[in-house]
């Protein structure tokens, strides 16, 4: 559970005459993660595709390419199992000659349809002056600009310029046509100069003889020509995916598995006659394996399990069993001469060591194997990075603490109700692996999210819940824990804190002992002095804080707390000094100073971890600063908490009573008018509510306010609560003892969708 499946490594060695067969037979177990062959033995190169492998190529870019065109999708079509048939190859032609003539077609009535509606854009404007275009060019002693700008900025510019003699205007909707004569030794284009401060676009004058309603009409009668004309093409196009949709998927699957089919031995070691094929395969899996090759080829092949590996958290090898399973190297009736035999045979030999054959390089790939509850929490991890063969999961971990920390810090049974329905809907409506895993992580936080709306008492953020259960159901006096809004619960808010650090502590000693147990492979010295120095930093230092010593100097918080009047009344006031001994004054800096139990546990961790590893000394204030981070769970505890209130607020309104205690207000009979009634001066109303202010347009807009603004708190609940609780694991947990990098496993082979043998 912890660690990754058991995965050997396996070799199959054969003459080149049964490779096709290997091969079919290997990838139809689907089981095999291939090694690839680097060329390094003597006498061995990798081997060339099987023939057919380019033809086979082409015709699936080609099938591909025609999906492509048709907008082909595995949805859109209903792909009943079976087989192609015979004459696959010249209906797959006949199909792609039939698109490629109508995407070409598609393609030419799109650019025409482009430069029309081009034309369309640039004679509008002129059509809104209502002038013919044949009169706005072609003169020698006037200027004629058209554009798009202020009609006023434009006049104004013109009467200013010494270059315009005299000048006419004439408007459409948006545009200003300008005539202007121009002064004795203006240049040309001076009503362009006179116009560069202005914000004025310059429109290029259409050469054509018709007015511009008339060219107008004509573009678009061209326009909806070619749109019938592309609405045909893709009526067409929109029949063939209907018509030939299953065949295309049909014949993708039929060449994706003969292109790797054919390609496999380039991961292979060949010589002329032998090869050799390597790779990893599930260690219970390797009967199965052997059962198929023996059925598909018999004797002709020799199949080893080199190792079942084993490796510590740096990769190298820490355990391997010498495992040789291997069949017979016999050959049958139709199989290789004597003579070739033992050619073969010495070729095999170049590459071996002492009898045992001499493996390609790889690492182990890596299937992770975790309890289903927790297989959704898979893809967060992923998200950072795969485990490596040779480390532990944190898979299990992640799933054992993430929803804790979310449901901690949104903690409202209303919120948890939806998260927990959201979730479902992702797990069970999508195709995609990645959102169903999201859906099971939001499964599994809402569910927590309820577990903690218990225990604060909270439903959307009314506490009603908290009086019904705790109070009228089981009379507990210590729950419903108050989340620290209220002003006469403010030590609940730094409460939340301190408890917050405490996750940390726990939360990172988690973390340490896990990278503890991971280092006893190289001794118990090295898993003491790399990780139990940490533990002994983290534990000896927090401790002392928590310390009656040096008391005065310590915030109050840390000993109230849990104190028997605080509010988590479990009679914690701190830890005693447990001092040890008094430094005498005599000694320069140090003098008078009392080193306690804690310090001498921190200062023990400290040496140990400059003896063995100098370098993270400077690394040794993290079991400080890593707690801290720790407080944003608290912090978010209080944001979503006081988003939520404010939302409630300003529907339902509240007063504050005599004790200082908050209260949303109810329904008319539990209003303002009830404050008064039962409190008189004494009680102070926050703010009436909308429900209570404006009569029915108070009431539904103080309706939508209320449900957008939990929208909005259950929204942000995932950015800030799910990122944060993130951020923690990955930051401050994974860094304590996981690096990640690990292969992913890819067996040589093809799950068939819509095909069978």
């Amino acid at each position: 559970m912890l660690r990754p499946e058991r995965m050997s490594k396996v070799s199959v060695t054969g003459s080149k005459g049964v490779m096709p067969t290997v091969i079919e037979a290997v990838y139809d177990l689907n089981l095999v993660h291939l090694s690839d062959y680097d060329g390094s033995w003597t006498g061995f190169d990798n081997g060339n595709p099987i023939a057919g492998a380019d033809e086979a190529s082409e015709k699936l870019v080609t099938v591909r390419a025609l999906e492509s065109t048709l907008g082909l999708e595995d949805e859109d079509v209903d792909v009943a199992t079976g087989r192609l048939g015979d004459d696959w190859e010249p209906r797959l032609e006949s199909i792609r000659t039939r698109a490629n003539d109508l995407d070409d077609r598609r393609t030419e009535v799109r650019d025409q349809l482009r430069r029309v509606r081009e034309r369309l854009d640039r004679i509008e404007p002129f059509a809104d002056l209502g002038i013919d275009l044949d009169l706005l060019s072609g003169y020698d002693s006037v200027e004629v600009v058209v554009g798009d700008g202020s009609l006023t900025e434009v006049e104004t510019v013109l009467d200013a310029s010494d270059d315009v003699r005299a000048y006419e205007t004439f408007t459409g909707d948006e545009v200003v046509a300008i005539v202007a004569a121009p002064a004795a030794g203006a240049d040309e284009g001076f009503v362009d100069d006179a116009l560069v401060g202005v914000d004025f676009s310059r429109y290029q004058v259409p050469e054509t003889e018709k007015d511009p309603e008339s060219y107008v009409s004509d573009l678009e009668r061209e326009e909806h020509e070619l749109e019938a004309k592309l609405e045909e093409i893709d009526a067409d196009l929109e029949t063939i995916k209907t018509e030939e949709g299953a065949f295309l998927l049909l014949a993708e699957e039929k060449l994706t598995i003969e292109v790797q089919r054919a390609e496999a031995p380039l991961q292979f070691a060949t010589s002329d006659r032998a090869f050799i094929a390597e790779g990893w395969i599930p260690t219970t899996e390797y009967d199965r394996l052997v059962a198929a090759l023996n059925d598909a080829v018999g004797d002709s092949v020799e199949i080893e399990e080199l190792e079942r590996a084993d490796y510590d958290r740096h990769g190298a090898h820490t355990h391997t069993e010498d495992v040789q399973k291997g069949t017979p190297a016999a050959q049958d009736e139709d199989g290789p001469t004597a003579s070739e035999d033992e050619e073969e045979r010495a070729e095999q030999k170049a590459v071996t060591d002492g009898g045992s054959a001499v493996t390609m390089d790889d690492e182990p790939p890596v299937i992770q194997d975790n309890p289903s509850a927790a297989k959704p929490f898979e893809a967060l991890v992923n998200a950072v990075n795969k485990p490596k063969y040779s480390e532990l999961d944190p898979t299990i971990f992640l799933f054992l603490t993430f929803p804790v920390f979310f449901g901690f810090m949104i903690g409202d049974v209303g919120y948890g109700i939806l998260y927990v329905a959201i979730g479902y809907y992702m797990a069970t409506n999508f195709e995609s692996d990645g959102i169903s895993s999201l859906g099971g992580v939001a499964i599994w936080a809402g569910a927590f999210t309820i577990i903690f709306g218990f225990i604060y008492g909270e439903f959307f953020g009314l506490h009603a819940l908290g009086s019904i259960v705790w109070g009228d159901l089981f009379n507990v006096e210590l729950l419903p824990l108050n989340k620290g809004l209220e002003p006469g619960a403010a030590e609940f808010a730094i409460g939340w804190m301190v408890v917050s650090v405490l996750a940390g502590i726990v939360h990172l000693n988690i973390g340490y002992l896990i990278d503890f147990y991971e280092n006893l492979r190289h001794g118990f010295k090295d898993a003491l002095f790399h990780s139990g120095s940490w533990i002994l930093m983290l534990n000896g230092i927090w401790v002392w804080i928590f310390s009656a010593q040096a008391e005065a100097s310590k915030p109050e918080f840390l000993f109230t707390t849990f104190a028997s009047d605080g509010p988590f009344p479990i009679g914690f006031t701190g830890f005693p000094e447990w001092g040890l001994f008094t430094f005498p004054e005599a000694i320069p800096g140090i003098g008078g100073f009392l080193l306690t139990v804690p310090l001498l546990v921190f200062l023990i961790g400290f040496v140990m971890l400059a003896i063995g590893d100098t370098v993270e000394i400077v690394e040794a204030l993290d079991v400080v600063v890593n707690v801290f981070s720790y407080t944003r769970m608290g912090a978010v505890l209080l944001a979503k908490a006081g988003m939520a209130f404010v939302v409630n607020l300003l529907f339902f309104g509240a007063y504050e009573d005599p004790d200082g205690a908050f209260h949303f207000l109810g329904s008319a009979g539990h209003g303002p008018g009830y404050v008064a009634e039962n409190y008189g001066s004494e009680a102070t109303v926050i703010f009436d509510g909308l429900m209570h202010m404006g009569g029915i347009a108070g009431l539904i807009g103080g309706f939508v306010i209320l449900v957008v603004g939990h929208i909005v708190v259950l929204i942000l609940g995932v950015t800030s609560a799910g990122l944060q609780g993130v951020r923690l694991e990955y930051v401050e947990f994974f860094n304590k003892f996981y690096e990640g990098g690990g292969a992913n496993y890819e067996p040589f082979g093809h799950d068939r969708t819509y095909s069978q043998e």
